[in-house]
């Protein structure tokens, strides 16, 4: 799964998305904001969202994996009307840096992956596009499991002005 892990990566990088996860992220959204889940999977990022009071206009996967997600590839998204498109996208690069782009060029967009990523040359022409990271540290991806994951992840708010980044740590 990461640089520091034992554990057999998860095809197309399905991984829950824990509450813990999401907690970091709440404070950064706007009382009641709307937003687009691309990557739903079973939706459970889009429950944790709806919980604080946000509203999903839309959530789909290339590979559903419940009844209220749609069926899409993100990479054919042409238009949202949500005030953000947010995931937990998959973490390969080769996905992962195309989505940046696409994602970003239609709303401001939230992406929750490994904190490492932006101390990397290969982040160096996405960065421009970030305006915010909000550190979330080291989530339990596994719930039955009793280790930690073995990667620090944040939000990153990408946009398609070019502005300096503000980082938040955890609360």
């Amino acid at each position: 799964m990461g640089k520091r892990s034992n554990f057999e990566r998860v095809e197309r990088d399905y991984y829950k998305t824990p509450i813990e996860a999401v907690a970091p992220l709440l404070p950064h959204l706007p009382n009641g904001a709307t937003f687009f889940e691309p990557c739903a999977g079973d939706g459970t990022l889009v429950r944790h969202l709806e919980a604080a009071g946000h509203v999903c206009e839309y959530a789909s996967d290339i590979v559903p994996d419940a009844p209220s997600v749609y069926k899409r590839n993100a990479m054919d998204i042409t238009y949202v009307m949500s005030d953000y498109i947010i995931t937990n996208p998959p973490w390969d690069r080769k996905i992962l840096h195309p989505m940046i782009e696409k994602f970003s060029s239609l709303r401001p967009t939230w992406l929750l992956f490994d904190a490492d990523w932006m101390h990397t040359k290969q982040s160096a022409p996405y960065m421009k596009r970030c305006n915010t990271v909000v550190s979330v540290g080291r989530v339990k991806w596994f719930p039955e499991t009793k280790m930690t994951g073995k990667e620090n992840v944040c939000w990153y708010l990408f946009d398609r002005s070019e502005t300096s980044t503000q980082f938040f740590g955890r609360p």
